[in-house]
């Protein structure tokens, strides 16, 4: 008999009217489907007494429970796509009774262990999810839907095909519950970390299941690609309060499965994360990631370096000045692991000790870590503005370990080679960020709190420190890409084949070549004079020369390189310093190749005709004076460098003839230069005024401008002589014949002392253009 007529004619006629009318949507073969005619009549019935829609519900409801207890799953379905298009077609205020019967058969299909009636559950819940409500619901709760959902998403049923499918209702799930959830104020218990616990990581599992995917097209057919469309819909949606508990599941997760190691899908997932939230948000994630990288600082390299790729990635994608507001706070963290790593590599473990059971550290792990670390302080770098980027760079800096200037860092169990390999980690950050650094003002952007230490380290013996330094600097200097030009040494006949682009010299650029010229020429000096520099140290050097010329040189400038290249000249023929022949060689050729590079840009005919002539020379005769034989990978050298003289050598006299009559000072081009010190370093002061002493001795006697070579070469002897006469005698004496006086106190205030307001007296500051220094300190 047909399923609807299970009672009575008589007790029939008295049953209520919209259980009839629910009786009635049911055939007698359920593969005959929902009776569409009765279902209009139902559907018309209760929108024209809606106070009926939560009866109709509840019957509904019991009618269902019944058939899946009866295993009749056809009614079932019946009873659900009833149900579906009940909810569908009325909105009106008594819809949450009916709602709340609704979700209680949703609910007891999903309890079933049947997969096809979870997956129908799925689909209903999905339907309703779309569905905007008029009234809000006070009371509702989803958190069974939540777990229940995510119990589906890691499904482990025999099937495969049953299996992706009801991993793929699970998420489908989760998606419906967000859309319910997300913007109900009175549902916003979705984003706690109860919920967001369940959430993420059901999403998670299902997103690093690549080898599961069981087709692509049309459709989410497989469940990463579902999964991936879910959870960037669930980060849009969230607000800056709740990015904190959906971004901590990720983090958790990928702890527990050991995931950071491979690095890509870490990777993968932050990359989603960034792409899909509101970029204003950008840097909650990163303090986040941050904050799990410190607290991982003792797990291995192999994981730190993974949350630091995936940091690298996140500042790579996040916008300009999304950083956030602790900036330095960023750097710091990455400066932190940078030097813990250090530590780590040098004492072997995590807590500095060799105990047995000590986990043991993989120094190449290390080193792969540090470089991560650097290249990601770089990228963090590059989001930034200049003036941000220069308070980093200051940051930085006062960071490393420069002897007697701020050894700042507090003592490691690692030692003097710590010290070391902070310095040249902390520079290679440093390299990372002046990389394309730009800035108008180099007075402001590098103030002396930063070049002084900078240059400080340009003196240490370490000649992979040096190199750093050198390419900070010419970072930092190259303000119109002229870098790549000055990268090779050579003799190069016309310069404009270079393409070099030359502005002129802003007002705050001859203030800070006023204020620090005399501090860069004298490290392009020492730099030559270095034992330990090689081809990588003089082409740094070459370059920095060319840079300066064409950046920040005006014709002051311009006769103090000159001088300095003469003075390079004059430390390669000296055989005081005890340069091997390939430091002598190489600085001759680099003094060769710059005098060749600044005649051209100073076009007086006369100036590049005599350097060219001194070039054509040593072509023909020494060639291991030359770049093109000496910066190569194996240069031919003789074993001992004879004396140079005669038309091989730039003369000074004659440069300064030359120079002279185009308007250039010839009193300054005449006076051989002589490095200065300008710093606060009082070992290095104390050096400094003895060798101006021995400099200012062996030029007394100079003698007046002549163009003959021989009186040239006596004069060289003469000077000769005379140094070698001071450097043996007692200091006092070369003191005393000098004038030197070094004092430790200024002198006294022209007026005295001024009151600090507290009853007592202090001394005041005397300003520096008040001071009386003694006659060597000052030029």
């Amino acid at each position: 008999m047909p399923y609807n007529f299970g009672v009575c004619g008589c007790c029939g006629a008295l049953r209520p009217r919209y259980k009839r009318l629910v009786d009635n949507i049911f055939p007698e073969d359920p593969e005959d489907g929902l009776v569409k005619a009765n279902m209009e009549k139902l559907t018309f019935y209760a929108l024209s007494a809606p106070e009926k829609l939560d009866r109709i519900g509840a019957y509904l409801s019991e009618r269902l429970s019944r058939d899946v207890a009866r295993h009749r799953y056809g009614y079932v379905c019946i009873a659900m796509e009833a149900l579906d298009q009940l909810l569908m077609a009325c909105h009106c205020q008594s819809i949450n009774l009916f709602v709340e019967s609704f979700l209680k058969m949703v609910r007891k299909l999903l309890e079933s262990d049947k997969p096809n009636l979870q997956i129908l559950g799925t689909n209903s819940f999905v339907k309703f999810a779309n569905i905007e409500e008029d009234t809000p619901s006070y009371h509702r709760s989803y958190d069974f839907f939540v777990s229940r959902f995510s119990e589906m998403c890691h499904s482990n049923f025999e099937d495969p095909d049953i299996r992706t499918k009801i991993r793929m209702a699970g998420i489908k799930g989760l998606q419906g519950v967000v859309r319910k959830t997300v913007n109900d104020e009175l549902q916003a218990n979705i984003w706690d970390p109860q919920h967001m616990d369940k959430i993420v990581p059901s999403l998670l599992f299902n997103l690093q299941r690549d080898e599961e995917k069981m087709g692509k097209g049309g459709g989410f057919k497989c469940p990463v690609e579902l999964t991936e469309r879910c959870f960037r819909e669930l980060l849009g949606r969230a607000a800056y309060g709740n990015i904190k508990n959906a971004v901590t599941p990720v983090l958790m997760h990928l702890d527990n499965h050991s995931l950071w190691e491979g690095k890509t899908f870490a990777v993968c997932c932050f990359k989603i994360i960034m792409y899909s939230i509101q970029s204003q948000h950008s840097h909650l994630v990163i303090q986040q990631l941050l904050g799990h990288l410190d607290a991982n600082s003792k797990s291995s390299a192999t994981v730190r370096a993974g949350i630091v790729e995936v940091l690298l990635e996140a500042a790579a994608i996040a916008a300009s000045g999304s950083v956030g507001p602790t900036v330095l706070e960023v750097f710091n963290t990455l400066l932190r692991q940078l030097r813990l790593s250090v530590d780590y590599e040098l004492t072997g473990s995590y807590d500095g000790s060799t105990n047995i059971g000590t986990k043991i550290i993989k120094a190449h792990e290390e080193r792969q870590l540090q470089e991560a670390v650097i290249r990601t302080i770089g990228s963090f770098a590059n989001t930034l503005p200049t003036y941000q980027r220069s308070e980093v760079m200051l940051f930085i800096m006062g960071k490393i370990p420069v002897p007697g200037v701020h050894p700042s860092l507090p003592a490691t169990g690692s030692g003097p080679e710590g010290t070391r390999m902070i310095q040249v980690m902390l520079l290679k950050s440093l390299v990372q960020v002046t990389a394309g650094f730009q800035t108008t003002n180099m007075l402001t952007a590098l103030p002396s709190s930063f070049l002084e230490p900078l240059l400080s380290l340009s003196l240490t013996e370490d000649p992979e420190v040096r190199l750093l330094v050198l390419q900070i600097l010419l970072s930092l200097i190259d303000r119109h890409d002229n870098r790549p030009k000055f990268s090779n040494i050579s003799i190069i006949s016309d310069i404009s084949v270079l393409k070099l682009k030359v502005d002129k010299c802003s007002r705050q650029d001859n203030l800070f070549m006023k204020k620090h010229g005399q501090q860069l020429y004298r490290h392009i000096y020492l730099g030559c004079k270095e034992q330990s520099s090689g081809r990588q140290h003089y082409e740094a050097l070459f370059a920095l020369l060319g840079l300066l010329s064409v950046e920040l040189a005006n014709e002051e400038v311009v006769v103090d390189l000159i001088r300095l290249a003469l003075a390079l000249q004059d430390l390669a023929l000296s055989t005081d310093e005890a340069l091997p022949v390939y430091n002598r060689c190489a600085v001759h050729a680099l003094s060769a190749a710059y005098l060749n590079l600044i005649c051209q840009l100073t076009t007086v005919p006369a100036f590049c005709q005599h350097i060219h002539e001194v070039i054509e020379v040593r072509q023909k005769e020494s060639l291991y004076l030359l770049p093109e034989d000496v910066f190569v990978d194996n240069p031919k050298l003789p074993t001992s460098l004879e004396r140079v003289e005669g038309d091989k050598l730039f003369l000074q006299s004659k440069i300064t003839e030359v120079l002279g009559g185009s308007g250039y000072n010839t009193e300054r081009l005449a006076t051989p230069y002589v490095p200065q010190y300008i710093g606060n370093n009082p070992r290095q002061h104390f050096s400094s005024i003895i060798h101006d002493i021995q400099v200012k001795l062996k030029y007394s006697f100079w003698l007046p401008l002549v163009d003959s070579v021989g009186m040239e070469e006596q004069e060289r002897e003469r000077r000769r002589q005379v140094v070698e006469k001071f450097q043996k005698a007692p200091f006092e004496e070369i003191a005393a014949h000098c004038g030197a006086r070094v004092k430790r106190k200024p002198p006294p205030s022209p007026s005295g002392t001024i009151s600090s307001g507290y009853g007592q007296s202090q001394s005041r500051s005397i300003p520096i253009y008040e001071m009386k220094f003694p006659d060597l300190c000052v030029y």
